[in-house]
């Protein structure tokens, strides 16, 4: 028996204890689903600097083989996901997934391809639309726009006061999204307009329709994870045994608040796949 394994920190409830359990009994048939931003990666002021934990990354090479799968569920691009998580061409990562879009977008490690409809009208209207709409209120200094191709994110962490940029911009946002079919997905600091029916709980739930997974394990850091922590709740109640994760921060509890475990932010989610690849590989990796 190997005796070197690192301690896995012990879920608050009896649920992510079961799911914790089962995923360690049948590693062949767990899933472990990752956010990226706030979860692998470190909040950043400027997100096109957002680099996954190199820790998390050697950690997941380790892990991945043992599962049936990893996948990542961002709202970033899928490919723009596999460059900043460093992902291409990693050992142990060959079967790889990243879900981009909320899941509109699918890159295939094996293949190295993305696949991915055309983005809706409405998204090329709002993009127009929106300089004009911040420039009238205001907020063209300091907030930053990310073209994400299906989706439009209004980041006011730059702007001088990040907090009251955030809640002027929310309503007039809301009504800009609403005339163009849209809907806005409110986060760290960021309102992202995309397309309605598009969130990680829908991404998370199709992605297990293909696999035969007895558990799940998804960890997130924002408001948009909600729908994914709400997908493994829903899970559980198919059989499915699943563990909720939160990379807890002082920016945001409510995941915090509904999670069966909370760890601190990306170096935590980085201890804790690295301890669950010591204890499915029986060793710790030479530093």
């Amino acid at each position: 028996m190997p005796t070197n394994r690192t301690a896995l920190p012990e879920p608050v409830t009896s649920a992510g204890r079961a799911g914790l359990a089962a995923l360690l009994a049948q590693p062949q048939r767990a899933v472990v689903a990752l956010d990226f931003d706030g979860t692998l990666a470190p909040i950043v002021d400027d997100p096109d600097q957002a680099r996954a934990d190199v820790r998390a990354v050697r950690a997941l090479s380790r892990l991945t083989p043992r599962l049936d799968a990893v996948v990542i569920v961002t709202g970033r691009p899928a490919a723009v996901a596999v460059e900043y998580g460093r992902f291409r061409g990693v050992e142990g990562l060959e079967h790889l997934v990243v879900l981009g879009h909320y899941g509109l977008e699918r890159w295939d490690a094996r293949t190295d391809r993305v696949t991915a409809p055309e983005p809706p009208s409405g998204v090329h209207e709002v993009r127009l639309a929106l300089p004009g709409l911040l420039r009238s209120l205001g907020a063209w200094d300091g907030t930053w726009t990310e073209d994400k191709g299906s989706a439009l994110a209004v980041h006011t962490r730059r702007a001088p006061d990040p907090q009251g940029t955030f809640d002027l911009l929310r309503a007039p946002l809301d009504d800009l999204a609403a005339q163009h079919g849209l809907t806005v997905e409110p986060g760290r600091m960021v309102l992202e307009l995309r397309p309605e029916g598009m969130d990680k709980g829908r991404a998370l739930t199709g992605f297990l329709k293909e696999r035969q997974a007895a558990s799940v394990l998804f960890a997130g850091d924002d408001l948009g994870d909600l729908a994914a922590f709400g997908a493994v709740e829903e899970l559980r109640g198919r059989g499915v045994a699943g563990i909720t994760v939160c990379s807890g921060s002082a920016e945001v509890d409510a995941l915090a608040k509904r999670a069966d475990l909370v760890v601190p932010g990306p170096a935590g989610v980085a201890d804790l796949l690295a301890g669950l690849a010591d204890h499915l590989t029986g060793d710790r990796p030479q530093h």
